[in-house]
């Protein structure tokens, strides 16, 4: 080839090229910003509208229908899913994946602008948005202080950290998480305000006229001017209680005489604690390219100049930071390559038996890796745990080519010829077989980028980055190794007393191997029943695997989630939410306990929800996993805190919403009344099931509700308008936004609210007073009836049909598949006939998935074996050498079922799928290595049977090298421990099981299939007579002593 010729004559030239491929893998290292995954999230638009005083089903009527009927026709939805909740409606859109985000965030937006004219008046405008996983932050800071109240807290933090932590490079944003911020609040008496005459609506349009901004404009004389400054807003509680609201009989009443105004919180309904201690939390958000590993850096070194400027007694920390495990991830990846390098060149050392020989194919694997870093450059991907796991596994397979070459070069020079002869015949004659071997490799990984939807995203950056790996190392293979070999290689030397004492052992393997193989070929009906057992028993073993999507991950976090019932207080949640902190207590890993009631960043937030983030211990520093601790907790949760439902939940594998679970099963109905008595039964049954826990569904019709029924005709009749009544009601309930005033350079709302006194019983409700037409004040109780009902909490759509969403959780020792399984035949029992079913979120995926796979597995062999036709020019020889794919199979189920059957793992999942993808290229080197030699030796006159078993025997050294060279790359992935390790051990044991197994089966049911199946071998352009009946060589490493 002219590639080799050329580095061969030129070897500078060669050092040089590998040179550079290293110098651009660095630099291109360098610049890759660090992910924990590849961008893996579906583009997602949101659209949320605000239609204050309506009610979830005015919502869904008047806005989320119209708007869902609008949306429906874009291109490229995958599903679109709304909520209609009181106030609010949100509708999710979700795109294919080839869909731009930004593209697709205007159709929406121009769908929205189209329907907006049939949206209420009253409405708020609509607010789209782009979703996507990294708007979630990557770091919360907790802010506490014993001398602070939580609103000075939250001033300071708004004033002093939310801006230097913003100017941080690919910081997007920071928010403040449990914030109270300052407002003026006016507390009204209602007693005193009708004693005096007013109502509600008097005191606020006293702030609006009272309390402005209004532009004096200038005084202008001959030589100077002067800005007139008119004090026309009000900046105190002094001055708000001095407000004068109306002159009655001359006597003008006050605010203080009607009720008084004091800063407080804007809003009251969320809390949050860090181990224990009330606190205010800053969540970091980086951009959707920054590097995360890198924002957290930064963020750590600011940290001790915010914390030095920070008043007296009040202190900051870092309560939550994700990119720990990111950081933990990725240098367990980085010490498992390390090991997987050592293994590989200590296996290529042991059958070469050289240090000169070794440095060869051992200079292949860094050049190969590092190179991979530039393609993985252009590509655009990052540096992540997929990208840095196809390195890992790269490193079995990159010395490959390079050994191919040199025990070519190698054979030559036993014959007599000079080094750098053989160097320029070897690879000649070797070309062709290296680029073959590495499109063959290769092959096996396109398959994968048809996968779609997250699966598909996750493991296009890994195979591209073993495929580029691959490419580098036949590039290596074509121009440096050559190129070493003809300068290292040293004719007739001698051997020494280690490579005599070993070659015995090793040439006592030939001889047992030829033994029993030509043994096998006298009774090879015998092996034909061997290889039907091995299918059999694979097909039974991969049945009794489970299968999800990925399996749990040791990430140092877990949440412990509390659920009240519909109409539960903060204060209710928050006293369990401390029972759960107590109970937290008892567990020595936790560090951290990062807890918040009624979380969210849109309000309303769910006061019935209570969440605890805890925080574990390093890796190092504990024997129990994060998932054995979960499991303690579970009962102690589920069972010990009766009147809430209490669980704990590992946070998900392949990113995603931490609230989302892992079963999420929708059923579709015409009304939710009928939702209601389908949804009822389904639960009854399932919470029977021992496999789901935190078992609940989104349709809750039972939200507590106080109804108010207005008398239209007498209301009329006193001059009451309905506007009115709503006005004062939501005022005084609810408290309105009236006015803004100025506080130390920044503006703060006015809110006018009843006092909470007055706003206990229902019967407040009736105790207040409205104005009429004339003037004249009239109660609420001559005018309305109050009803206690039951509401819906929201009312959700799903493609839009109305629909109800059951979702869990699965318990320890179950999976996925078995809890889906379950649900189907739980639906085919209990529902009647026809009722609609579908899946979202992590079940979707999981089915979509696994039926992928199932394709990307059958393309992987027909990819596989139409290349190697195409390379042996018949489809008899491929046939052959693709037997061996169920041989491994064997290998690699035994080994998942080994694992699950330790409670260690072993599941059907993304990972261990890849891992049998790969297989199918990494098993078939070994029966193209026989097949390939068994041809040329017949083409060189031999009978076949004496072609297959000398075949088989010369080309077992060259197999259990590259084969030992694959597994040693695996074994530390198998036994890896620390962060993330439960996927690596996934895809480790399935290729350490698969190889093993299926290469000792390889050695004797290829050449019983060939001598079975392979009549004629087809002619070759190349004569290879000499080479083919040239007796068989020492090992690759007689060169050397």
């Amino acid at each position: 080839m002219v590639p080799s010729e050329l580095s061969i004559k030129r070897p500078v030239l060669a050092t040089v090229m590998s040179l550079l491929i290293i110098l651009l893998g660095v630099i291109s290292f360098q610049r890759l910003s660090v992910r924990e995954y590849p961008k893996i999230d579906p583009p997602t638009v949101s659209v949320r509208t605000v239609y204050k005083g309506a009610t979830a089903q005015v919502i869904e009527s008047v806005i989320t229908t119209p708007m869902e009927d609008a949306l429906s026709g874009i291109e490229g939805i995958k599903t679109i899913k709304s909520k209609s909740k009181e106030e609010v409606s949100e509708i999710t859109i979700t795109f294919v994946t080839s869909r731009d985000v930004d593209a697709a965030a205007n159709d929406v937006r121009d769908r929205v602008a189209r329907v907006k004219a049939q949206l209420p008046r009253a409405a708020n405008d609509p607010v789209v948005s782009k979703i996507e996983a990294d708007a979630w932050p990557i770091m919360w800071l907790a802010l506490y202080s014993d001398r602070h109240t939580p609103m000075e807290l939250t001033d300071y933090a708004d004033r002093y950290l939310l801006d230097p932590l913003k100017a941080l490079p690919g910081v997007a944003t920071v928010i403040i998480g449990g914030e109270r911020k300052y407002a003026m609040r006016i507390w009204l008496d209602r007693e005193r305000l009708a004693a005096q005459g007013l109502a509600a609506q008097d005191v606020e349009d006293a702030l609006i006229r009272q309390n402005l901004d209004s532009p004096g404009g200038r005084i202008e004389s001959t030589d100077r001017e002067f800005t007139v400054m008119a004090e026309t807003s009000l900046l105190n509680p002094e001055q708000f209680n001095d407000m004068v609201i109306r002159e009655v009989g001359g006597y003008p009443i006050k605010l203080r005489d009607v009720g008084f105004a004091a800063p407080g919180p804007y809003e009251n309904r969320k809390i949050v604690r860090v181990s224990g201690q009330d606190a205010v939390a800053l969540g970091v958000v980086k951009q959707s390219t920054g590097n995360t590993l890198e924002i957290a850096h930064a963020v750590r070194s600011l940290m001790p100049r915010l914390q030095s400027a920070l008043p007296e007694g009040m202190t900051m920390k870092v309560a939550v930071d994700t990119s720990s495990f990111i950081d933990a991830a990725i240098k367990s990846v980085y010490k498992v390559l390390i090991e997987a390098l050592i293994l590989v060149v200590l296996v290529i050392f042991v059958f070469l038996r050289s240090f000169r020989a070794t440095l060869i194919p051992a200079v292949t694997i860094p050049v190969s890796l590092i190179g991979a870093f530039f393609f993985v450059y252009l590509m655009g991907f990052s540096i992540n745990v997929l990208t840095l796991l196809g390195i890992v596994l790269a490193v079995g397979l990159v010395v490959d080519d390079a050994i191919v070459m040199l025990e070519n070069i190698h054979r030559h020079i036993e014959d007599g010829m000079k080094p750098i002869d053989a160097a320029f015949r070897g690879a000649k004659e070797i070309g062709f077989a290296v680029i073959a071997m590495t499109i063959t490799l290769a092959a096996v990984f396109l398959p994968l980028l048809f996968l779609t939807g997250r699966s598909g995203q996750l493991f296009i950056e890994f195979a591209m980055t073993v495929v580029a790996a691959v490419f580098v190392s036949g590039f290596v293979a074509l121009t440096l190794t050559p190129m070493m070999c003809s300068r290292l290689f040293k004719a007739h030397e001698k051997h020494g007393a280690f490579y005599a004492a070993t070659e015995r052992f090793f040439e006592g393997m030939n001889n047992v191997y030829r033994a029993t193989l030509r043994g096998v070929l006298r009774a090879r009906w015998a092996v034909i029943l061997v290889f039907f057992v091995a299918i059999g028993a694979a097909y039974w073993l991969f049945t009794q695997l489970k299968s999800e999507l990925s399996p749990v991950e040791d990430r140092g976090t877990f949440m412990a989630f509390v659920i009240a019932p519909e109409g539960s207080t903060m204060q209710y949640t928050d006293r369990y939410m401390h029972a759960v902190e107590e109970i937290a207590k008892s567990v020595p890993e936790i560090e951290t306990l990062f807890a918040v009631v009624a979380p969210g960043l849109e309000r309303p937030n769910p006061v019935n929800i209570g969440i605890g983030f805890a925080v574990l211990s390093d890796w190092s520093e504990r024997t129990r996993k994060q998932m054995d601790i979960t499991k303690e907790l579970t009962p102690k949760l589920f069972g010990g805190l009766p009147g809430v439902i209490s669980f704990t939940k590992d946070p998900p594998s392949l990113g995603g919403s931490f609230l989302d679970k892992k079963v999420n099963y929708v059923i579709y109905g015409t009304s939710y009344e009928e939702l209601q008595g389908k949804v009822g039964p389904m639960m009854a049954k399932l919470s029977q099931y021992k496999g789901l826990t935190g078992l609940d569904t989104d349709l809750k019709l039972n939200k507590p509700q106080l109804r108010v029924d207005i008398d239209r005709d007498k209301a009329a009749a006193l001059g009451v308008s309905m506007e009115t009544i709503g006005h004062t009601l939501e005022t005084l309930m609810g408290g309105r936004d009236v006015t803004r005033y100025k506080r130390e350079g920044k503006q703060y709302d006015v809110v006018v609210q009843v006092e909470d006194a007055n706003r206990r019983q229902p019967s407040d409700l009736t105790s207040i007073y409205v104005r009429g037409r004339d003037g004249s004040l009239h109660q609420l109780s001559n005018l309305v009836q109050i009803r206690e009902t039951v509401a819906p909490k929201e009312l959700n759509h799903f493609n839009k049909q109305r629909a109800a969403i059951i979702n869990a959780n699965i318990a320890e020792g179950y999976a996925l598949g078995d809890a889906l399984d379950f649900i189907d035949q739980t639906v085919a029992e209990t529902l009647p006939p026809g009722t609609a079913t579908d899946l979202d979120g992590e079940s979707r995926e999981f089915r979509e998935t696994g039926n992928e796979f199932l394709m990307t597995f059958v393309l992987a062999i027909l990819f596989i074996y139409l290349v190697l036709a195409a390379q042996f020019e018949s489809f008899v020889g491929p046939f052959v050498i693709m037997l061996t794919v169920p041989l491994a199979m064997l290998g690699a189920v035994a080994a998942m079922y080994w694992l699950a059957k330790g409670g260690t793992g072993g599941t059907l999942n993304v990972y261990s799928r890849i891992g049998l993808v790969m297989l199918v290229g990494l098993i078939t080197k070994n029966g193209i290595l026989i097949v390939e030699f068994a041809n040329q030796l017949r083409r060189a006159g031999n009978e076949k049977m004496d072609a297959i078993l000398e075949a088989s025997t010369l080309r077992l050294r060259p197999i259990l090298m590259t084969t030992f060279a694959t597994v040693l790359g695996a074994i530390p992935l198998a036994f890896s421990e620390g962060a993330g390790a439960e996927a690596r051990q996934a895809i480790g044991w399935v290729v350490v099981g698969g190889m093993l197994v299926g290469t000792m089966l390889t050695l004797y049911v290829v050449p019983t299939f060939y001598s079975l199946f392979v009549r004629k071998v087809p002619a070759t352009d190349v004569p290879r007579e000499k080479e083919a009946t040239a007796p068989p060589t020492p090992s690759l490493g007689e060169q050397f002593p």
